[in-house]
């Protein structure tokens, strides 16, 4: 189904703060953050996921009646 021009902003925000998240991880000892290679993982699945979600054909615009 196809996202609106507001839905593809949100995802996109969303999608954004993943990869600030997984930056700020990467520069955290690993040995401070208890399974951190899954968090990281996950945070790239999620953003992966929503990148696609991205990729499809945006919903045309409703217009007033």
């Amino acid at each position: 189904m196809a996202l609106s021009r507001v839905e593809r902003e949100r995802v996109n925000d969303s999608r954004l703060k993943l990869q600030s998240v997984n930056n700020s991880l990467s520069h955290i000892d690993p040995s401070k953050v208890p399974d951190i290679d899954e968090i990281q993982e996950c945070l790239e699945n999620a953003e992966k996921t929503l990148d696609g979600a991205l990729r499809s054909p945006e919903a045309p615009e409703e217009k007033p009646q």
